[in-house]
C-alpha cells in the first residue's frame, strides 16, 4: 500500500534535505542574496554553489570547505550559518550573463549510486536591467546607491519538480488508496452476507 508513496520519495533525491526560493531576481549592477535551508543532520557537511541545468553535472563556483567563515570566488561568496541551518550565497555586481540555473548542494560521503547523490536544490536566477535615470543639475556630486534586490516568487522543497506535479501525484495516490478501501469493504460485506459453504442465507 505504501509502495507508490515510497517510489515518489525515492524519485526525488535530496527533496526533503534542502529548501529555498525556486526563483530569484536581481538588478544588474546590484547584489543578489540567495538563502537555502538544510536539515540538522547536514550541519557539519560541506556546502557548495554550482551552475548548470542538472545537479549531477553542474560546475562548482564556490564552497564552504566545512567552515562557517565566508568563502569567495570572484564576485560570488558563500557562508554557512550552522546555528540557523542556513546557507547564504551572495552575488555582487550582477551581470546579465549571471542569469541561469544554479544549485545549492551538500557534500555527502554516501556510495555513488543513483539514490545517494549529493542533496541539492535548484534556484533559477534572472537579472533585470538597471533602471535608467535622467541626470539633474546639482551643485553636489551625484551618487547612486546600490541596494540588494531579491524576489522570492515561490518556495518549494523539491528541486526541478513543480508543486502542481507533486500535488497531482499525491492526489492520485490518495484516490488509489480510497478505491482499494472501498473494494475491501465490498468484499467484506459480500462474505458476511454469504452463508455456510459460500451460499447466501435465504429467509423463509
Amino acid at each position: 500500500m505504501w509502495l507508490p508513496l515510497a517510489l515518489l520519495l525515492f524519485g526525488l533525491p535530496g527533496c526533503l534535505s534542502l529548501r529555498g526560493p525556486r526563483f530569484v531576481t536581481g538588478i544588474a549592477g546590484s547584489s543578489l542574496t540567495i538563502r537555502c535551508w538544510y536539515e540538522q543532520s547536514y550541519k557539519d557537511h560541506n556546502k557548495y554553489w554550482c551552475r548548470g541545468q542538472h545537479d549531477i553535472d553542474c560546475d562548482k563556483i564556490v564552497e564552504t570547505k566545512g567552515e562557517e567563515r565566508e568563502e569567495r570566488n570572484g564576485r560570488v561568496s558563500i557562508r554557512d550559518n550552522a546555528d540557523a541551518l542556513v546557507l547564504t550565497v551572495t552575488v555582487r555586481d550582477l551581470h546579465a550573463a549571471d542569469a541561469g540555473s544554479y544549485w545549492c548542494k551538500i557534500q555527502t560521503t554516501w556510495i555513488f549510486d543513483a539514490w545517494s547523490r549529493d542533496p541539492s536544490f535548484q534556484v533559477q536566477v534572472s537579472v533585470s536591467p538597471a533602471p535608467t535615470t535622467t541626470p539633474r543639475p546639482s551643485t553636489f556630486p551625484a551618487t547612486v546607491a546600490r541596494r540588494n534586490f531579491s524576489t522570492n516568487q515561490l518556495i518549494s522543497p523539491c528541486p526541478g519538480v513543480p508543486l502542481s506535479i507533486m500535488l497531482f501525484l499525491i492526489l492520485v495516490f490518495l484516490k488509489v488508496l480510497l478505491l482499494l478501501s472501498m473494494l475491501g469493504a465490498v468484499l467484506c460485506m459480500s462474505r458476511r452476507q454469504a452463508g455456510p459453504g459460500g451460499r447466501r442465507n435465504i429467509v423463509k
